[in-house]
């Protein structure tokens, strides 16, 4: 990661000059910190080869809804690792874009059935195909017999980890 050094005469350096630092062994030893690494690469990757705009987590929620149709808001937020107040800040957002509707449920008033809308589909198509090309990509330099396994462990490791999360004490 490079950093900035600003320029007294006394630390030997010149200003506007760069150094490039490597993570001290216990940080990068850390797996928190190579998911961190992971996230932020992802995300720098999403926003410039897929949407800037469309975040993952709407991509996720408009690939539930295409996916279940018919169900409601708090079930898909489960099917995508949100939790309920996040997806309907995620629905509210997708819902003022156009790109799906939410109606009430026939089962409870209270809940929200959501649905694509003709945009959302079109965005969804688009979008995948953005997303298939940068997978694509972020696996190319890794065996094509271990692609699927990678995905796995990555999804694993989330499910792990959601598990920790949830505990009183660890």
């Amino acid at each position: 990661m490079s950093t900035a050094v600003g320029g007294s005469s006394k630390g030997g350096s010149r200003a506007g000059r760069r150094v490039s630092l490597e993570a001290p062994a216990d940080l990068s030893a850390a797996p928190g910190f190579g998911a961190r690494r992971l996230y932020q690469a992802y995300l720098a990757a999403w926003n410039r080869h897929v949407d800037p705009v469309l975040t993952g987590p709407q991509f996720a929620v408009l690939s539930a809804v295409r996916a279940y149709p018919g169900h409601d808001q708090t079930a898909l937020a489960s099917a995508v690792a949100l939790d309920t107040s996040t997806m309907a800040d995620v629905c509210r957002r997708l819902e003022k874009r156009g790109l799906i509707a939410r109606g009430p449920a026939p089962h409870d008033a209270r809940a929200k059935v959501l649905t694509l809308t003709d945009e959302g589909v079109a965005a969804f198509r688009e979008v995948t195909r953005r997303t298939r090309k940068l997978d694509r990509a972020l696996l190319a330099d890794c065996p094509p017999d271990k692609r699927e396994a990678v995905a796995e462990i990555l999804n694993d490791l989330g499910a792990l980890w959601e598990a920790v999360a949830e505990r009183r004490e660890i």
